[in-house]
């Protein structure tokens, strides 16, 4: 790719594209194809050397490759102009007569022996250029590795600016891609061999005194390992779950035998709610059965991948950022976010970055040209200086020691000159915000003069620019960057987009056309990396022999920064991230929670996982029915051969079997560079595809109408039919039998922002949980979607039936908070008096679930603190956000009401948590002020209505109090954020000033001492007559 060549904009279905440079004017980009083969009518393409494939040397006719090889083997060998006999060119196959010739022997291809990556790309490149090439062998049909595919007619050759409009490169062609090699050739066997060393590391050559060899055997080792939690303090966890499950059984079933007949619809009510709770509950504790936790092994990773010497085995990887607001989603975090991505500590060949600007912004595009030229500077720097983190608004702003390990004479200096820069490009940053305040009359103008292609958000071109690549994509030491790439795809009036799924999709092509990694990393615009590491740490799983071929993909947990010491709204979410997914780890993988994830690109591809072995089953002779099974004598049939090769197959005959089966333009759409780079596990791009065709290809398939009539969206990519794209995601991945790993490093390996204010997080609580609304009622729901087969375990689905349910237990939750207020008020409570004996279930469940929860807190490390705010906000968000979540989504089934998708605002106050005191007012604050106040009022009725009535009543008076209580402290911080700055008077003062000003009023009231208090006659005694 070239980084040089100028932003390309245009549009497959209208036939458009130009490349537009900085200094010059638009122009069409006429000469993106090159030359085409005169037999076929596909390009000709490029030697190994980059050069131009000429297949006759006489007369320069135009052929490709494949027709040459085709002519050469079944032709007449002659080339079809001058009739001059083809010689043999390097890199073909011999033929009957190149004995006679004196060229260069060319001993790798005589011999076929080639590594398994080569293999797949010369398939796939058979399949990119759609034409029929023969095996080297007349046996070698036989054992092609990838059967006949139908390449469609839009191969990625559509009309460009007229010139190429003739529809004469259209033609619909069957393709016979290269065969791989024999089973049982040299390569093969090594190969073999080479696993099966991997897999008995114990096992190899004899100890010698090489000192080498200790390396060797160590890089032999896993990867990585589980940490299995210690049984001190696991075993007696799970003792409590399940005798709190009995003591819940036992409570319950005394709670329905003994109703309160003079409150029967309070009794009834409250039963309801404890039998849902009892039930989220379940749905929510088993998955935390079998708690994990992971090491990992960077040095093994390095002496495996990494030898002195030898070419760098690690993994490509695409990383992609997605952002769409500029104002909502400042430039100078996504900035960050960039930087901090180009600076892993990765080889920089093997990292391509995309961001995808959904919202068209030219202040996107321009502030990440600034950042691409800053990156020349920032990059070597924190290379050098092994600076963490290394995104530079987050690494100058720590309040640490950073002379701490720094030994170079020179870091001093530098970091003070690095700073400097920096402030000037946030200046430049700056300026670009102030400019995009206000929008011309005439749209947007870019530096040459020509009109912004995304002047219109809802109508405008697809759009993308190769910042940093190959040419042009150096530091300021000379050193090599990784590739920077801008993203715009096409959106047009009348086409869905599907929101940040359709984004992440487009993206998804975009990659697999220009860099084809077999691994992408997911991030939110305001997500950076704090741990540079961080990849290296997913490949420790992804790349290890053992359990890599079976995982889908690596979750990080989310850390953030700028939240309030106090956490007052739980933004930490610490309980989810090191209980819950702790324990789903020890099932089947984690969910997926939309950002800092690293996923197996043949696992978002639709492809199941490999089959492993079957275990042989035991067979006896028939003597004895005890052992085994008696031996059946069948005839051997072609079945059987075709099951012994599958068997032996393992990933590669899931994949033979499904490609046979599937039509590639159904399910990946209509590019045929883009098919091509499916089928190749080990990731790149063909090497005769020139990168002028192959930035024409990625402006197709960003195209609005590409995804029309494929699997896109439902069984490919991110998956569509909810806002939490995510979770739908993660679950289909599930289902076909994949698993993920959840990995936490001792350094988080990224951070991002949170909204810290009360609405800002109200909000962002209630999209998530209309995303779980939307998906109980889609054909995707937990509850019965992914049964066939059986390859979701049964914990992992109830984890993701809590996911989809946990919205509704907001109607139960909102009925308990308003029944202390109500008992209070008409004098009546949800139980009958209790005896001795009955009291003791009361005091068994609270104390289970006390010890429930402190085994839990000792086990995972979560504070009591993180743990409390947790439990705070459960009742805060469950009787506002997804209580109206519930509703919009029951709104948008049955009337078909949509609600808009609302872009969680990144940007950070000056102010230190200034944000976090700002009142905004919503509508999701109703319901909370409305629990609250009406069990103030309770209280204070109670009390009084005590007072009234004696001493007597203040026994019953005690447990109604307890209840409502409990609501109010859980509302506590709810309350806390309504009342606003902390230099005001404490929230505290203010609710018991509150209280027992009412109470003393009401005694006040009761007493009235300053009233004389005259007696009369005792009516009982003399009558009412005396």
């Amino acid at each position: 790719m070239e980084a040089s060549a100028g932003l390309v904009a245009g549009s497959h279905n209208r036939n458009e594209l130009v490349v537009i440079h900085n200094h010059e004017e638009p122009k069409p980009l006429k000469n993106l194809d090159g030359q085409f083969c005169e037999i076929c009518g596909d390009q000709i393409g490029l030697t190994v050397d980059g050069d131009l494939f000429v297949a006759c040397n006489e007369c320069g006719f135009p052929a490709c490759r494949p027709c040459y090889e085709y002519e050469r083997r079944e032709g007449t060998q002659n080339c079809p102009q001058c009739k001059t006999r083809y010689k043999r060119l390097r890199g073909s196959p011999r033929v009957e007569g190149d004995e006679d010739e004196e060229d260069i022997d060319d001993i790798e291809y005589e011999f076929n022996i080639e590594h398994e990556q080569d293999k797949h790309k010369h398939s796939a490149e058979a399949m990119l250029y759609g034409k029929m090439s023969y095996g080297r062998g007349p046996e070698d049909d036989e054992n092609g590795r990838f059967p006949p595919v139908i390449a469609g007619g839009h191969s990625g050759e559509f009309p460009v600016g007229g010139g190429y409009g003739n529809g004469e490169h259209g033609l619909h062609k069957r393709v016979h891609p290269y065969p791989s090699s024999e089973a049982g050739s040299e390569g093969g066997w090594r190969e073999r061999m080479d696993d099966w060393k991997l897999q008995h590391g114990n096992l190899g050559p004899e100890p010698d005194d090489d000192p080498e060899m200790g390396l060797i055997d160590e890089a032999r080792q896993p990867l990585s390992r589980k940490v299995p939690i210690a049984s001190s303090k696991i075993n007696p966890y799970r003792m409590v779950i399940v005798a709190r499950l009995v003591i819940l059984a036992v409570f319950l079933r005394y709670r329905l035998l003994n109703p309160v007949h003079d409150a029967l619809g309070l009794w009834l009510t409250s039963v309801i709610c404890e039998i849902w709770f009892a039930v989220s509950w379940i749905l929510d504790q088993f998955p935390k059965w079998f708690p994990i936790e992971r090491e990992t092994y960077l040095d093994r990773l390095s002496l495996r991948y990494e030898r002195e010497g030898e070419p760098n085995m690690l993994a490509p990887v695409d990383v992609f950022v997605s952002t769409v607001d500029p104002l909502k989603e400042p430039p100078l975090v996504t900035s960050n976010t960039v930087l901090s991505i180009l600076a892993m500590d990765y080889p920089v060949e093997k990292i391509s970055c995309y961001v995808s600007d959904d919202g068209a912004s030219m202040l996107t595009f321009e502030s990440l040209s600034e950042t691409a030229e800053f990156a020349r500077k920032w990059v070597p720097f924190c290379k050098k200086f092994s600076i963490e983190p290394r995104a530079p608004e987050m690494y100058f702003t720590l309040k640490i020691d950073y002379l701490q390990d720094k030994v170079h004479p020179t870091f001093v200096k530098e970091r003070r000159a690095m700073k400097r820069e920096y402030e000037e490009f946030k200046v430049r940053i700056n300026a670009l915000v102030a400019k995009a305040s206000k929008v011309p009359l005439e749209g947007w103008i870019m530096q040459d003069g020509t009109p912004w292609p995304g002047n219109n958000t809802k109508d405008h071109p697809g759009m993308i620019q190769v910042f940093l690549g190959h040419s042009g994509g150096f530091d300021v030491e000379g050193h090599e960057l990784p590739r920077l790439v801008y993203v715009s795809r096409e959106k047009r009036p009348g086409f869905q987009h599907h929101k940040k799924a359709g984004a992440m999709n487009a993206l998804v092509r975009v990659a697999g056309v220009l860099t084809n990694a077999p691994f992408m990393l997911n991030l939110d615009c305001d997500h950076y990396v704090n741990n540079s590491k961080a990849v290296r740490e997913a490949m420790c799983f992804l790349m290890d022999p053992q359990i890599g071929k079976k995982v889908c993909y690596v979750q990080f947990p989310q850390r953030f920064d700028g939240i309030d010491t106090n956490d007052r709204y739980a933004n930490r979410n610490t309980v989810f991230f090191d209980i819950n997914m702790k324990g789903l780890d020890g099932i089947q993988g984690p969910v997926y929670v939309g950002t800092g994830c690293v996923f197996k690109r043949q696992a978002l591809y639709g492809y199941e996982p490999p089959k492993g072995p079957k275990r042989p089953k035991m067979i006896s002779c028939g003597c004895c029915p005890c052992f085994g099974r008696r031996r059946k004598n069948k005839k051997f049939s072609k079945n059987d051969m075709n099951g012994d090769v599958a068997a032996l197959g393992g990933a590669e005959g899931d994949k033979e079997h499904l490609m046979s089966e599937m039509n590639f333009e159904k399910k990946f759409g209509q590019s045929s560079i883009f098919v091509t780079s499916t089928l190749m596990e080990e990731g790149g791009v063909p090497p005769s595809s020139s990168p002028a065709v192959l930035l024409k290809e990625a402006i197709h398939v960003i195209s609005c109408g590409y995804e029309d009539k494929t699997e896109w969206g439902t069984e490919l990519g991110w998956i569509y039919g909810s806002i939490t794209e995510d979770i739908l995601t993660g679950f289909k991945m599930h289902c076909r039998g994949w698993r993920s790993i959840y990995c936490m490093p001792k350094r988080p390996a990224f951070k991002g922002s949170a909204p810290i204010n009360l609405s800002d997080r109200l909000n962002q609580v209630l999209r998530w949980a209309l995303g779980s609304v939307e998906i109980f009622f889609s054909r995707h729901s937990p509850l019965w979607y992914g049964y066939k087969g059986g390859k979701l375990k049964w914990l992992e689905r109830f984890a993701y039936a809590n996911t989809t349910i946990y919205p509704f237990t907001s109607i139960p939750l909102l009925a308990y908070c308003i029944l202390p207020a109500i008992c209070l008020l008409t004098d009546k409570f949800i139980m009958p008096p209790i005896s001795t004996f009955a009291s003791l279930f009361f005091i068994s469940l609270f104390m289970s679930i006390i010890v429930t929860g402190i085994l839990e807190l000792r086990w995972s490390g979560v504070s009591i603190e993180e743990w409390w705010r947790n439990e705070q906000f459960w009742v805060i968000g469950g009787i506002s956000a997804h209580l109206f979540a519930v509703v919009q989504g029951l709104l948008k089934i049955l009337a078909g009401i949509d609600t808009n998708f609302t872009v969680t605002s990144k940007a950070t106050d000056d102010d230190d948590f200034g944000e976090l005191y700002a009142f905004k007012w919503t509508t999701l604050l109703i319901p909370p002020t409305t629990v609250l106040i009406i069990n103030i009022v309770g209280v204070v009725a109670g009390i009084s209505d005590a007072i009234n009535n004696g001493y007597q009543s203040w026994g019953p008076l005690f447990g109604k109090l307890f209840f409502s209580f409990w609501v109010i402290v859980h509302l506590y911080p709810f309350l806390k954020g309504l009342m606003g700055r902390q230099n005001r008077t404490p929230t505290i003062v203010v609710i018991w000033s509150v209280l027992l000003a009412s109470i003393f009023s009401l005694l006040w009231v009761r007493i009235d001492p300053f009233v004389l208090k005259t007696k009369g006659p005792d009516i009982s005694k003399c009558g009412i007559n005396c």
